[in-house]
């Protein structure tokens, strides 16, 4: 006999009415909101409407909103999902900084990044690259090389990031750091900005998403930050690979629910994540990007966020840097 999700679903409900002590058969809400902290376009915005798309019409769902809530570096979105319902028609897609990061960078938070936001999913792991543009020599080819000529030419020694604060920035000083070399950080307000400075002869080098440096042939990317190489720049060395054995160092994106959301609701919402994120137009999309598309469990992602909260703590620590002094 055919066994339809239709007639799977009329059946649950007949035996929760028989057996009024067993848990229902839930299904999503009808209407889910995507909060994003970051402007029409960019990365985390074109995920979040790429996998509401493929949400709807999924466990009950039928429609997804996208809503940009810019402000404070991401923060305000995640602010608003603290006082969001918790019945999963709130979901948040952020970077790992806002929760991973910023506790140890600002001094006050409108949110606790474990009480107020819980895990449900990865959704994208990306690597960093370091890069040179025309205003470096030519001879200029290896990591090395751009050390050596940093010393030789200490005017001229500085790098980049998409952010003051950020984990670019660090990477940054953390490289000078290690290397011996004094190195100024430049900070930027969005890696295209950096990047058409570095395409002008106005900035050295830039460490920035690897995907920002894909499509930009003017630019020679010396290092990546994984523990392996990138698939998207198989001939370029990680920085563990050029010596510097503690400088792994990634972003994810990943998708969290409020703070008092059930394990049901989590449970649900997981396995439709996992599912749309499997999708190869999502795939692919993110690809273009230098991204990796990846999903977790909710306890693989909350251990992400741990980790990172210590790791970036110590870090942070220091150098001595607070946003917000």
């Amino acid at each position: 006999m055919a066994f339809n999700r239709r007639s799977f679903m009329a059946a649950g409900a007949a035996l929760a009415a028989a057996f009024p002590g067993l848990p229902a058969l839930a299904e999503l809400p009808r209407m889910v909101r995507i909060l994003v902290g970051f402007p029409a376009g960019t990365t985390p915005d074109v995920l979040s409407r790429k996998v509401g798309e493929r949400m709807t019409g999924k466990e009950g769902v039928q429609s997804v909103v996208v809503e940009n809530k810019l402000g404070a570096g991401g923060q305000l979105a995640v602010a608003t999902l603290k006082t969001s319902p918790a019945d999963g028609s709130n979901l948040l897609l952020t970077p790992m900084s806002m929760l991973g990061v910023f506790p140890h960078t600002y001094n006050r938070l409108p949110y606790d990044p474990v009480a107020d936001a819980t895990p449900v999913s990865m959704g994208a792991v990306f690597d960093y690259g370091i890069a040179v543009g025309p205003g470096v020599p030519e001879q200029v080819k290896t990591l090395n090389d751009l050390l050596a000529w940093f010393k030789a030419n200490p005017a001229k020694a500085n790098m980049g990031s998409s952010s003051t604060g950020s984990t670019l920035h660090f990477t940054v000083v953390m490289l000078a750091r290690n290397a011996k070399v004094d190195i100024t950080h430049v900070g930027y307000k969005g890696s295209s900005f950096a990047i058409q400075e570095m395409l002008g002869g106005n900035l050295p080098a830039l460490c920035a998403p690897l995907g920002s440096f894909l499509n930009q042939p003017a630019l020679r990317v010396l290092a990546t930050t994984g523990a392996q190489r990138s698939r998207f720049t198989p001939n370029v060395p990680t920085l563990v690979e050029l010596g510097y054995k503690d400088m792994v160092f990634s972003e994810w994106y990943g998708f969290f629910l409020p703070g008092k959301a059930s394990p049901e609701t989590v449970k649900k919402l997981n396995q439709t994540l996992r599912q749309v994120l499997g999708e190869k137009d999502i795939v692919d999309m993110l690809a273009l990007s230098g991204m990796e598309a990846k999903s977790s469990t909710p306890e693989e992602l909350a251990s992400a966020l741990r980790s990172d909260l210590d790791r970036w703590g110590g870090i942070v620590k220091s150098i001595g840097f607070k946003a917000d002094a």
